[in-house]
């Protein structure tokens, strides 16, 4: 007995029997909480929540117990904020004393006050059930007193007003060192407000992930039946990585087991959207007020991928404080900036469009906003437009070819706001455009001018591409607001308007008006233009000399004004300038002031050519020249000042041997260097010193015999053309330092017993795989190396060839995606001798079923011929290939690879049309990390690796019945 009063537990004193026990079951389930953090339950078919949570586990250093530390974790609704907030919740309790998870706290303060949490939280940490507060103030009170000496956890999910947090966890001091509290709040302007120590923002599921989490939903595992693969991938593109959308969709169909019901379920679902989901979105809608909801639905149904610039400005005209309203949308996740254009979520365009379309149900016209081609057709044919219209979009569609629309029911639309038009007839002339335009669009505008009632003085962008318009309006317009003007190809354009009425210009894009005479004077008040374009203006002569008081413009392109001459004597003066193209232009010097633009980067003389005038030698101090030196010469000789030029084009400039600079160290900056259709004999030595060189194009110099030592980051070098050319320098070493690369030797006759062609070629190839794979590259989408060469013979290190235009390939992509060792994909191609009357353009497309093509280019210039059978080698990394691939883990399952070629002939209009396809042959091949190690060895010949995974590499016919590589000799699968 004595033993057994010696043990320690529970004494039952005067307590009443049930608080007795209640204190037992509340000791167990503390001992309970400290047992679950090690449980690999907590993220148990939570995909990719385990490195979400050593990311947490980071922010909210656990193991630090001198401070208190406050951590935000915020996105858009649906992004999985709650879920991460559980899994850390779960994971991490065991450390504390007591701990609270507040879920909804949005939700339950509208619904039961404040109070009600104040106590759950008292009554979690505590585990004491029977706390009651009488209101906020002492419930503020009552958490600071008795949680101040106790480390605690706490969650509050879905906050959304700051009142909130200074009612649940008002200060740090309110809790002992050691405590966390996570807040997870659609609103990340809210938690710089309270003054959370860090926020975690929360990112979308890549693509694996989004796959995984679906297919659990859909088919509870990781992968989807082989039937259902294109259909999942489907889903994923159109939940665009927000789990709650894979979450909702998957437990949809789940219950649907029919491919058919799965494909009519889908394109319901793009007509349809899930109205669940949408709900769950639009909370973060209805918290805005009025002004920012417009914002909002402008972006949702016209702005979205627009430049934030002219997002903004189209926004203040209409008063809708865009400073403030994007910044607003961006802090609570409906928008995001990036790359200087404003994004949105798709699914958050979709919930945005369906708030307009409620607007009315039956009658588009009765919206204030129309976008979808179907509504704009019927408004406009069917005269159904009110006064409620703001915005209109039409982009350009078959389905209004031959319709002959009603000009009325635009006229009937006096608020509109924003209007994009394009290809469309009219039944009458139009005579009346809104006022209130801010943003007006129309290509292919049928008119001579604007209506003469139309008052543009809250127009900020006009855009009349293609337009029949001679002159935009008579006599003057007060345009303050106007930022650009873009009448591109308006071929009837005979004068510019009087730039007195339009100071803050910023763009005018003025692009193929071939009868425009002159530039108004008036050009030179225009204190804010950066941006002037006059390519092919063919009869435009001369420049206004107050264009050189334009400080702030950045771009100037003269291209194409065949009439042009020579440039303003202080052009100088404009400081700013970056770019300046007089290609194709009678311009013979630059002004003497050029030595000003400090700023210059990119300068063209594509196509100058031209006696140099003796003047020319009084303008400058040269080194030394040749005896009769080219325009061109003269200017190069002058360029050196010029230190962040980073783009020279002197193509076609007719230059001789000896008329490029021996030092063109002068250059330090310059990236791009096009130097198509000379005729020198040699390039300086010295270009091997430009360090930042990245692009040499040499294409068409048929005098040129030999290349010099390269510059090391070389990315890009054409050649193609250039029939003397029989040396070459030891391109391996550029191979070696670039992660992508592209040689082109088409038409050089003289390589064509250069160390065999076709052996230098794959050689090459085979020397930058190896250094992908020594620099840890061979998995970036971006290195990929693309060479050519004459010849006509498919090297046998390509396995699988065929003959025709295109090549079909199915590759099991188990056997492949789920090797770590595969590198990626080389392809070996041949075209037929071809004359082209004109310039062509070669097209090479790879394309993967169910994904986005990608095509490569190569222009070949006028006159070309092709001398001999030209033979491409590409290599595809595996990084170029879709994550969604890389997941099924079936072998019987397909996917479809194509390579397309095409060749297009330049036509009359300086359009490209596609020529009759040439017989090819092709030939491909998967790399794997072994054949590049092989290859390494010294000795190892080009031909004795041809074996490498052969037996590996497994492709399909037509019948996707499996042929062992060594037997497909030939085969190539019908189209």
């Amino acid at each position: 007995m004595k033993l057994v009063a010696n043990l320690s537990g529970w004494d039952l004193q005067d307590r009443h029997e049930s608080e007795f026990i209640q204190g037992i079951v509340e000791e167990i389930v503390c001992k309970l909480r400290k047992s679950s953090y090690s449980m690999s339950w907590v993220t148990e078919n939570l995909v990719g929540m385990d490195w979400r949570l050593e990311e947490m586990s980071l922010y909210l250093g656990v193991e630090q117990l001198n401070d208190v530390r406050v951590i935000g974790i915020c996105g858009m609704g649906g992004i999985g904020k709650t879920t991460i907030a559980r899994a850390v919740y779960e994971k991490m309790l065991g450390h504390f004393e007591g701990s609270s998870f507040l879920a909804n706290v949005r939700e339950v303060e509208e619904k039961h006050g404040l109070v009600r949490l104040q106590e759950q939280l008292l009554s979690d940490t505590l585990m004491d059930r029977r706390t009651k507060i009488s209101d906020v103030h002492r419930g503020m009170n009552e958490i600071r007193v008795r949680l101040r000496s106790r480390m605690v956890l706490v969650v509050l999910d879905d906050v959304d007003q700051l009142v909130q947090l200074e009612s649940l966890v008002g200060d740090r001091n309110w809790f002992d060192n050691g405590s966390r509290v996570i807040i997870t709040t659609r609103d990340e302007l809210l938690l710089k407000q309270f003054g959370v120590d860090k926020i975690y923002r929360v990112a979308s599921l890549n693509n694996i992930e989004a796959v995984q989490l679906f297919c659990l939903k859909a088919f509870r595992s990781y992968c989807p039946p082989e039937d259902y693969v294109l259909q999942t991938i489907q889903v994923v593109k159109y939940a665009d990585g927000l789990p709650l959308a894979l979450h909702v969709l998957g437990s949809f169909f789940s219950g649907i087991r029919s491919v058919e019901l799965w494909n009519h379920s889908l394109k319901r679902l793009k007509d349809i959207p899930d109205k669940g989901i949408l709900d769950k979105l639009k909370i973060s809608f209805d918290g805005l007020n009025e002004v920012e909801k417009k914002i909002f639905l402008d972006i949702a149904c016209f702005f979205n991928g627009w430049e934030e610039d002219c997002v903004t400005k189209l926004m203040e005209s209409s008063g809708f404080y865009p400073q403030i309203g994007i910044r607003i949308l961006v802090e609570k996740f409906l928008i995001n900036i990036s790359d200087n254009r404003v994004w949105m979520h798709d699914l958050l365009q979709e919930m945005g469009r369906q708030i307009v379309k409620r607007e009315s149900h039956e009658e588009p016209g009765k919206r204030t906003r129309l976008w979808l081609c179907e509504d704009v057709i019927h408004v406009l044919l069917n005269n159904t437009g009110t006064d409620k219209v703001e915005g209109i979009v039409l982009n350009s569609n078959d389905e209004v070819d031959g319709l002959y629309l009603s000009a009325e029911s635009i006229m009937k639309m006096k608020r509109l706001r924003i209007l994009k038009l394009q290809n469309i007839n009219l039944s009458q002339e139009i005579k009346y455009l809104s006022n209130e335009l801010r943003y007006l669009e129309w290509c292919r505008y049928p008119f001579k001018s604007l209506p003469s009632t139309f008052q543009p003085d809250k127009l900020v962008e006009l855009h009349m591409r293609h337009s029949s318009i001679k002159q935009l309006w008579e006599g003057v317009r007060p345009l303050k607001l106007l930022r650009a003007i873009d009448l591109r190809h308006s071929r009837n354009l005979i004068k510019t308007p009087d730039f007195r009425q339009v100071p803050n210009l910023e763009k005018l894009n003025l692009e193929g008006c071939r009868k425009l005479v002159k530039i108004d004077d008036s050009i030179g008040i225009l204190k804010g233009l950066v941006f002037l374009n006059l390519k092919d203006c063919v009869k435009l002569a001369c420049l206004p000399t107050n264009i050189c008081e334009l400080k702030t413009l950045r771009i100037l392109n003269l291209y194409g004004c065949f009439k042009l001459e020579k440039l303003p004597e202080m052009l100088g003066n404009v400081i700013n300038l970056e770019e300046l193209d007089v290609g194709r232009t009678a311009i013979t010097q630059l002004p003497s002031t050029f030595g000003l633009w400090k700023k210059l980067k990119v300068l063209s003389f594509d196509g100058c050519k031209g006696p140099a005038p003796k003047s020319w030698y009084s303008l400058f101090s040269f080194r030394s020249l040749p005896r009769n030196p080219c325009p061109i010469t003269l200017m190069l000789s002058s360029l050196s000042t010029l230190y962040s030029l980073t783009k020279l084009n002197l193509s076609n400039c007719n230059l001789m041997e000896g008329e490029l600079p021996d030092d063109m160290s002068c250059f330090p900056s310059l990236e791009e260097l096009d130097l198509i259709g000379n005729n020198f004999v040699r390039i300086p030595s010295s270009i091997s010193r430009l360090s930042k060189l990245k692009s040499l194009r040499l294409g068409n110099c048929k005098k040129l015999q030999s290349l010099p030592d390269l510059p090391s980051r070389l990315e890009y070098l054409g050649v193609d053309g250039c029939a003397s050319l029989g040396t070459l320098p030891n391109l391996f070493e550029e191979c070696a330092r670039s992660k992508f690369l592209s040689l082109i030797f088409m038409n050089c006759s003289e390589l064509t017993d250069y160390q065999g062609n076709i052996s230098m070629g794959l050689t090459w190839l085979k020397y930058y795989l190896h250094f992908l794979l020594e620099s840890g590259h061979q998995g970036h989408p971006a290195s990929w190396f693309f060479t050519c060469f004459p010849g006509s013979e498919i090297p046998s290190w390509f396995h699988h060839k065929s003959v025709g235009h295109s090549l079909t390939i199915r590759l099991l992509p188990y056997e492949h995606w789920s090797s770590s060792k595969w590198m990626g994909l080389a392809v070996c191609a041949f075209f037929e001798e071809l004359d082209c009357g004109d310039s062509c353009l070669i097209t090479l497309n790879f394309d993967i079923k169910g994904f986005k093509s990608r095509s490569y280019f190569l222009e070949y210039p006028e006159g070309s011929t092709f001398t001999s059978n030209q033979v491409f080698f590409i290599f595809f990394p595996r990084g170029k290939f879709p994550e969604p691939l890389a997941v099924s883990n079936t072998t019987s399952q397909p996917i479809e690879v194509e390579f397309r070629s095409s060749i297009q002939e330049r036509n009359t209009n300086n359009e490209f049309q596609v020529l009759s396809a040439r017989v090819m042959n092709w030939g491909f091949r998967m790399v794997y990390e072994e054949d590049t190690v092989q290859f390494n060895e010294p000795n190892t010949s080009v031909d004795s690796i041809n074996g490498l995974h052969s037996e590996e590499l497994r492709i399909l016919d037509e019948n996707n019945s499996i042929i062992p590589c060594k037997n497909i000799e030939g085969k190539c699968l019908p189209e």
